[in-house]
């Protein structure tokens, strides 16, 4: 089974591989591949991650098998959201798991090291936005409890996306 652990500067290259080859896993089929390639230039550098990795208010996790990463998430642990109506709202930015991992208990556990995380933060609730043409994802999150509380645009590369709030109370 893979190990969880938080992500150093030394992870930043494996991470841009990793985050880009899930993204495109995840959403390549329905997208064009025009969108894909600026929303991975944009997002997914080895500068950008080393960025986000050394960012104060974001706490990457990484799942690693046999010396390979094969899922991450990130978790920004205060990200107020306007539809999101909590104090001290934290938001799960990504959680990606690589495809020959789905089914295997991964994505159970990073979100349980992610549930924890926000609430060691003290957040009142955790939050996403996940694409409304991604039923796999928001039937995993409605099984930790997520409901709809709006939605936002997401913008991959020319096409405006739109994307469902999900939040669930952490305060428990």
């Amino acid at each position: 089974m893979a190990t969880l652990r938080r992500a150093n500067l030394d992870d930043a290259d494996a991470l841009a591989w990793l985050a880009e080859r899930t993204f495109r896993e995840t959403f390549g089929a329905e997208n064009f591949q025009v969108d894909l390639d600026l929303h991975c230039a944009s997002y997914f550098s080895s500068e950008i991650q080393s960025r986000e990795i050394l960012d104060p208010n974001l706490v990457t996790i990484l799942a690693e098998e046999a010396a390979e990463l094969v899922a991450f998430a990130q978790v920004r642990p205060l990200s107020p959201k306007p539809c999101v109506h909590v104090e001290h709202p934290s938001e799960l930015n990504r959680l990606y798991v690589s495809s020959e991992w789905h089914g295997s208990g991964l994505a159970h556990e990073i979100m349980t090291e992610v549930l924890t995380i926000a609430k060691q933060g003290g957040a009142g609730c955790l939050w996403l936005g996940v694409w409304e043409h991604n039923p796999r994802a928001i039937a995993f999150y409605h099984k930790y409890g997520f409901k709809v509380v709006g939605e936002h645009v997401f913008q991959l590369g020319t096409d405006p996306q739109q994307d469902l709030v999900l939040a669930v109370d952490i305060k428990r």
